[in-house]
C-alpha cells in the first residue's frame, strides 16, 4: 500500500514553539512569531511538492485566515500539490460551495480536496450568523452535501429541506475530477454523515485501539449504505536523527510553556461542544491535574504518541515524537489499521518539513508505503449544458 501523505498550513502564523488556536479557543489567540504571508506559505507548499505530498490541508476558523483565499493564491504559487481546504457547510449556500471548488477545479485541475467542517464551536458560528445547535448543525451538512453532490452530477437541483432551500440550481462548468470529500467528526451524529457522503473519514491522532474502534464505526455505518470510505489521520510530528534529540525538542516546546498559559488554554477548551476535542483533552488530564505535563515522556500515551501539542492547542493534539525510524515505524503501525492518508505538522513548519521529508520519507520509501504524488492528468472541463457529465468516483455514489 502506498500512502498519500499531506502536510499543513499555519494560516495563522508560524513559530519555533506550539501555537494555539483552534477548537473552543477564542479567535485571535493564534499567532506565531512568523507571519503566514502568501511568501512564507509558498515556501511550505513548494517545499512539500519538492518531497512529493500529495496536498497540503489549509484550515478554517476565526483563528486563521480565509482557506479558499489562500489556497487561490497559493495555487499560481505550486504546480503539483493539491490543496485541502477546510470550509464550514453553514457559512455558505450549497450551490456557491459547489460553483466555487468547480471554478477551482478550472484553474487548478486535479489539486482540489475538501475537508467538510461541520460547526466548529456554537460561541463561533453565532460570530459569524449561523445560530443552530450541534445536531442541527450535523442536518444541515447532510443536506448540503447532497445537494453539493448532485450540482457536481450536472443535476438541476430543487431541494426544500428543513434547513435548506434551494430552487433550479445548476452549475455552468462542473468540476473535472470531482474533489474528494475529507469529514472528521467523533459525536454520533458525525458517524452517519461521514458514512453518507464522505470519501475519507478524518480522525485526530489517538492511540491504535481507539483508531481501530473509530475505523470499525464508520465502515459498519459505510456498509449499511453501500459504500466504502478510505480513512486519514491528522498528526504532529518531531522527528529527529535519534530519538534523544526528538524528546529534546519536545522539552524545549514544553519549557516555554507557563502554567497560566496552560490553565486558561484547558479552561476555553473546556467550553468545546467536539467530542473530538474532548477526546484529546483526555488524554493529558491526569498529567495535567498532579503536575507530570512537566515531563515530556509523562505526557507518551502510547509508544512515540505524544499529547503535548494539545495542553494549549484545540483539534489535533498529538505528535509522533521519536527518531526517523521509530516515527516511520508508528505510521506504519497505523497504516496497517486502513489508514492511508496522513495529514501531518510540526514547529516549525518548514523546518519540521525539512526533517521529516529527508529522514522519514526515504524510510517509507524502503518499506514500499511511500512513493512522491504524481501530477494531476490534465482535465478537460465539463460543461452543464453539454451534457458531459463528470467522472464520480464509485465512493461518491
Amino acid at each position: 500500500m502506498t500512502l498519500r501523505l499531506h502536510w499543513f498550513l499555519p494560516t495563522y502564523g508560524d513559530s519555533r514553539f506550539i501555537v494555539g488556536g483552534g477548537h473552543g479557543l477564542p479567535a485571535g489567540v493564534a499567532a506565531g512569531d512568523r507571519r503566514s504571508t502568501i511568501g512564507y506559505l509558498s515556501s511550505i507548499a513548494r517545499a512539500a511538492e519538492e518531497f512529493g505530498f500529495a496536498g497540503a490541508l489549509t484550515p478554517t476558523g476565526a483563528w486563521c485566515q480565509d482557506a479558499w483565499l489562500t489556497t487561490a493564491m497559493l495555487a499560481r504559487e505550486s504546480e503539483r500539490l493539491a490543496f485541502l481546504i477546510a470550509f464550514r457547510p453553514g457559512l455558505l449556500s450549497p450551490t456557491l460551495a459547489a460553483q466555487m471548488a468547480a471554478t477551482f477545479s478550472a484553474h487548478a485541475p486535479g489539486r482540489l480536496l475538501l475537508n467538510v467542517v461541520t460547526g466548529g464551536e456554537a460561541h463561533e458560528q453565532r460570530a459569524y450568523g449561523d445560530p443552530l445547535d450541534k445536531e442541527a448543525r450535523y442536518a444541515r451538512c447532510d443536506e448540503f452535501l447532497a445537494v453539493v453532490r448532485r450540482l457536481w452530477a450536472g443535476e438541476t437541483v430543487t431541494h426544500r429541506g428543513t434547513h435548506l432551500d434551494v430552487e433550479a440550481a445548476r452549475l455552468p462548468t462542473l468540476p473535472d475530477p470531482v474533489p474528494p470529500l475529507y469529514f472528521g467528526g467523533s459525536s454520533s451524529a458525525a458517524g452517519p454523515v461521514a458514512a453518507t457522503h464522505a470519501d475519507v473519514y478524518l480522525t485526530w491522532g489517538e492511540p491504535l485501539a481507539a483508531v481501530t474502534e473509530k475505523i470499525a464505526w464508520i465502515r459498519r455505518l459505510a456498509a449499511e449504505r453501500g459504500r466504502t470510505l478510505r480513512f486519514g489521520i491528522r498528526l504532529h510530528v518531531i522527528t529527529r536523527d535519534s530519538a534523544e534529540d526528538a524528546w529534546r525538542e519536545a522539552r524545549r516546546l514544553l519549557d516555554a510553556l507557563g502554567e497560566d498559559v496552560v490553565t486558561a488554554a484547558q479552561a476555553s477548551l473546556a467550553r468545546s461542544e467536539s467530542i473530538g476535542q474532548s477526546r484529546m483533552l483526555a488524554l493529558h488530564a491526569r498529567h495535567r491535574a498532579d503536575g507530570s505535563w512537566r515531563d515530556p515522556r509523562a505526557l507518551e500515551i502510547a509508544p512515540n504518541l505524544w499529547a503535548g501539542v494539545g495542553l494549549v492547542r484545540g483539534g489535533a493534539g498529538t505528535a509522533l515524537v521519536g527518531s526517523h525510524a521509530e516515527v516511520a515505524e508508528r505510521i506504519a503501525e497505523y497504516a496497517a489499521l486502513g489508514i492511508d492518508e496522513f495529514v501531518f505538522s510540526g514547529y516549525p513548519h518548514l523546518e519540521e518539513l525539512y526533517w521529516f521529508g529527508e529522514g522519514v520519507l526515504p524510510q517509507l520509501a524502503r518499506a514500499g508505503l511511500f512513493a512522491p504524488a504524481a501530477a494531476p492528468a490534465p482535465a478537460s472541463i465539463a460543461s452543464a449544458d453539454t451534457g458531459n457529465r463528470p467522472f464520480l468516483p464509485a465512493a461518491a455514489h
